[in-house]
């Protein structure tokens, strides 16, 4: 990439961007001081950062100014110094605590801190959370200073938390700051500031046209709100107005606001609304009441003995339990709801509250903690949305709990096929027209009101993300009432990214939502249907993009995700979100549902888990979830351009893992040149599919290892853990946990790796070498086509249709509890091979899962065909669900036939 391009992506991969800009000034202070570098190196390299520098607190505009007096006083040792200093104290987060890293002196810890900085910060203090305030304002920069003191003022000692403040003088610096600074917790917006930086940098102009802000006449602070609301919803947003702000706080357009100020009038109430926003955030309603609990002596006689761990701390033989999980466990452990606890099944306290919180922070109406993971959630969705009989197109590749759920409502799964990987024993995504040639097939029979619900993953385990405002917009253009439930379980930290939000079930209902109540809305609508005439055939609606009728439109939006997956929860840690217009109907439902299948028995401390990863994404998750991408972004950078790991290893691209098809956009790679953040986003708008960067297919096969031995490997050897492979790949995952020392211990692992096969082909001569290539072979190229599903015996589909696979599948499920009416044909032998040619079909009687790749070959009720057969016989893997080597397979025998009965 040219220079331009790299800061760019460094501009948007906040932490290790910045942190390495910083480290780059540094270096070349240091070589300055030692006489291996020029003053001008040092000042390029200054002038390089500075623009963006204003963007942040730390280190402000007093240390900036010392560093460039020293460089300009040719003081390399001092600048030197200085910028080892700042350089280490953002990459420590010191400054945060330590009132010391604010002062340019020599000796910090001589220097008076009081007329530094107030104690608000002091190191001496308990500890407060800090973030920090951007201010938008039209005051010349020179009184910026000024004014960050006079919001330092403000602080008093029993305040919660301390801010500092960040100071920009337009809309264009407004909205690279929200992008850039991942510690920014409010804004507050003071009318009359221009449209156009100070600064003249083409790059602020490449971001703020990436992040939809092009520059028109209406540069008003309401537009600047809405443009920071679409960036990061967590914000709260204020404004100060001279203007008549009775009339203006009354403005729709101000809905984003959260308080409106006139003038300057009340700076201290400003300082508490800020805090007050914050702390609204900050709270865990059942955590909090979870850690008040365990303060208070309570004599337990209830049926959980481990509560307040006497049983424990008293036991010479299981006190180490006790020592290793610490008091807190067992004082915060009850299985009563009362004394300030709460019900999960019925929450009417803190539960509740903490839900309703958890709706606002993920974009939903309604929310459900579930604490045995999203399998349990998809159950209590399918459930409560389906009943017998109702169709429900789903992707034959999800998760086994959305099949178990029809299997217990008696909804009839229609199965559609995910575009196949075949190259690497996997499937990708189930394509836009597979799905809507399913929905005209069912209109075209008369049977479209039996259509309930579209069921699928979003993102899939390897990363596929949908165009999902896209297919709900063309699917509700066919049935407008569809309730979708997208399975987010690997996806649910995307709410908090910007460039992966609008792929989110919830983000795309948002943007429905709004559009819906535009005049754009129906205007675009009408236009389509005069163009497409009033009996439009059906390759006419699958060739066009579909409008839906606002005026029909029923919103119904449902999306689970795995909590515990991708945010700080425990373990099992699930929750279910709602945006459904008419969830009051089906409300009674899920209330059942939770009845169904929650434990009357939920762990408190999986309950706070999910409080609090709630709290944290909305304070922080913008940041995480950055850090995330940038730290997958520098794995894929160092496996690709490394000359040795590159050799046997390799990270799938969005051309390795999409066909050219479903990327309308032309987009390869992130690594790809010239690529920059602009070109990610016309992807992530424009695709069918998208790859979720932060999902790094990492290809093994070309080492030699099929995925089961790599992941072993890695964990056995190196501590190394992961847990999706496939017959030659294996799957990493960076997420908020994730740090560049993690990284490098990977690349140093594959290095090593890689290090150890050329000694083996160097010492083992061709015979090895010969052994070696024929195993890549049988891993990359003699790899089992995949199967797809074939269709449901004749008995389980009664009341089909002729044109649609749905089937039964309960009443075959079912059918298999009966043994006389089951039998075992061996996989491997001629009696498999002559009931393939010659009969009767072979029905299975079961769900068989292959792990990998992880999804049903099999279903009770499918017919058995020699393609899915073949793929069992390929398949060398050591754990397939469902599948009794020495008995074979578990088939429906062709009387059951005639005696099932429907369930």
């Amino acid at each position: 990439m040219d220079g331009k391009t790299q800061q760019i992506d460094q501009f948007i991969t906040i932490h290790g961007g910045r942190a390495d800009f910083w480290r780059g000034l540094t270096h070349q202070a240091d070589a300055w001081s030692r006489g291996k570098a020029t003053r001008q190196a040092v000042e390029d390299a200054f002038s390089q950062l500075a623009i963006t520098e204003g963007f942040f607190a730390f280190p402000g505009a007093g240390l900036m100014s010392s560093l460039r007096e020293k460089i300009a006083a040719d003081d390399a040792s001092g600048a030197a110094g200085l910028a080892r200093r700042i350089s280490g104290a953002i990459l420590t987060g010191s400054y945060r605590h330590r009132a010391g890293e604010w002062d340019a002196r020599e000796d910090p810890a001589t220097a008076d801190i009081a007329e530094v900085l107030p104690p608000a910060i002091g190191h001496h203090e308990t500890h407060r959370p800090y973030f920090e305030v951007l201010f938008v304002t039209s005051q010349p920069a020179a009184r910026w200073p000024a004014l960050a003191a006079e919001v330092r003022r403000l602080r008093r000692p029993e305040d919660s938390f301390v801010y500092e403040a960040v100071l920009v003088g337009s809309f264009e610096d407004a909205v690279c700051a929200a992008a850039v600074n991942p510690s920014l917790a409010a804004v507050v917006l003071v009318e009359g500031f221009p449209y156009h930086s100070r600064h003249d940098a083409p790059i602020l102009r490449s971001l703020t046209a990436s992040f939809g802000e092009p520059e028109t006449p209406e540069d008003s602070a309401l537009r600047l709100s809405a443009g920071i609301k679409r960036l990061r919803p967590e914000l709260d947003i204020y404004l100060v107005s001279d203007r008549d702000v009775e009339t203006l706080a009354g403005d729709p357009k101000a809905a984003d606001i959260r308080r409106i100020f006139y003038g300057v009038e009340e700076p201290l109430e400003q300082h508490l609304a800020i805090l007050e926003g914050v702390q609204e955030r900050f709270e865990t309603p059942f955590f909090d009441n979870l850690k008040s609990y365990a303060k208070r002596p309570i004599g337990t006689f209830h049926a959980l003995p481990i509560a307040r761990g006497k049983s424990v701390f008293r036991s010479d033989w299981i006190r180490d339990m006790g020592e290793f999980y610490g008091i807190n466990l067992f004082l915060a452990e009850s299985s009563a709801t009362t004394g300030g606890l709460d019900s999960l099944l019925e929450p009417t306290g803190n539960i509740k509250r903490a839900q309703e919180m958890a709706a606002r922070a993920f974009g939903a109406d309604h929310v459900f903690f579930v604490t045995n993971g999203t399998s349990t959630s998809n159950k209590m969705a399918v459930q409560a949305l389906t009943a017998p009989g109702d169709i429900v197109i789903v992707d034959r590749n999800c998760h086994k709990s959305h099949h178990y759920g029809m299997v217990l409502t008696g909804a009839q799964p229609l199965y559609v096929e995910a575009f196949p990987m075949t190259e690497y024993s996997m499937y990708g995504a189930v394509p836009l027209a597979t799905i809507k040639k399913a929905m005209l097939a069912l209109k075209a029979e008369g049977r479209l009101d039996r259509l309930k619900m579209l069921d699928l993953t979003n993102c899939t385990f390897d990363g596929h993300m949908y165009n999902v405002r896209r297919v709900m917009e063309e699917c509700l253009a066919i049935k407008p009432d569809l309730v979708f439930l997208w399975d987010e379980a690997w996806s649910g930290f995307a709410r908090f990214s910007p460039f992966l939000r609008p792929r989110t079930a919830m983000g795309a209902a948002a943007d429905i939502e709004a559009w819906l109540r535009s005049p754009e809305a129906l205007a675009a609508f009408e236009k389509q249907q005069a163009a497409l005439g009033a009996d439009p055939s059906d390759d006419a609606l699958l060739n066009t993009r579909l409008v839906p009728d606002p005026r029909q439109v029923r919103l119904r939006v449902y999306q689970t995700n795995s909590t515990h997956k991708s945010m700080s929860a425990i373990r099992q840690g699930s929750m279910l979100l709602v945006k459904d217009v008419d969830f009051h109907t089906v409300e009674a439902q899920f209330h059942e549902a939770v009845f169904t299948h929650a434990s009357t028995s939920p762990n408190q401390q999986l309950i706070a888990s999910l409080d609090v990863a709630r709290r944290q994404m909305e304070l922080e998750g913008y940041g995480l979830v950055m850090n995330a991408i940038e730290i997958a972004l520098k794995i894929r950078n160092a496996v690709q351009h490394h000359p040795l790991i590159s050799k046997y290893f390799r990270v799938l691209g969005a051309d390795g893992m999409i066909p050219a098809a479903y990327r309308q956009s032309g987009f390869q790679d992130y690594l790809q040149p010239g690529v920059t953040w602009a070109t990610v986003i016309k992807a992530m708008q424009e695709d069918e599919f998208f790859l979720d960067p932060t999902r790094m297919t990492l290809v093994c096969g070309s080492a030699g290892f099929d995925g089961t031995e790599f992941k072993g490997l890695l964990a056995s050897r190196y501590n190394i853990q992961l847990n999706k492979t496939s017959r030659n790949s294996v799957l990493l995952q960076s997420n908020i946990n994730n740090t560049r020392s993690d990284a490098a211990h990977l690349i140093r692992v594959l290095v090593e790796i890689c290090l150890e096969i050329e000694k083996r082909l160097n010492d083992g001569g061709p015979e090895e070498q010969a052994a070696f290539a024929a195993r890549v072979k049988s891993l990359m190229t003699d790899v089992p086509d995949l199967p797809n599903f074939s269709h449901f015996h004749d008995t389980f589909r009664k009341d089909a249709g002729e044109m649609t696979p749905e089937g039964d599948m309960r009443s075959a499920f079912f059918g298999a509890y009966h043994a006389d009416l089951c039998e075992y044909v061996p996989l491997f032998g001629a009696e498999c091979d002559r009931r393939l040619k010659e009969g009767p079909e072979m029905v299975s009687a079961n769900f068989v899962i292959p792990y990998p790749p992880g999804f049903p070959i099999m279903v009770p009720g499918q017919v058995l065909t020699q393609e899915t057969i073949d793929f069992m016989r390929k398949l060398d893997v050591k754990e397939i669900h469902g599948y009794e080597r020495n008995k074979g397979l578990k088939l429906l025998k062709a009387a059951a036939f005639t005696n099932v009965k429907p369930r």
